[in-house]
């Protein structure tokens, strides 16, 4: 996993696409709402912040 964040962060520097980071951030935290809305006991406290 280490590898694949190496690899992003060269390529993003390499092709001067750094302003890409925060849409990968941002698509991460999404991922990890919906990972995290699909548990019962969290699902009702989430769906309260919408």
């Amino acid at each position: 996993m280490r590898e694949f964040f190496t690899d992003l962060w060269a390529f993003l520097r390499l092709r001067k696409k750094i302003w890409l980071l925060p849409v990968f951030v941002l698509l991460a935290l999404l991922g990890a709402l919906v990972v995290a809305s699909q548990q019962s006991a969290l699902a009702g406290f989430i769906y309260t912040l919408f």
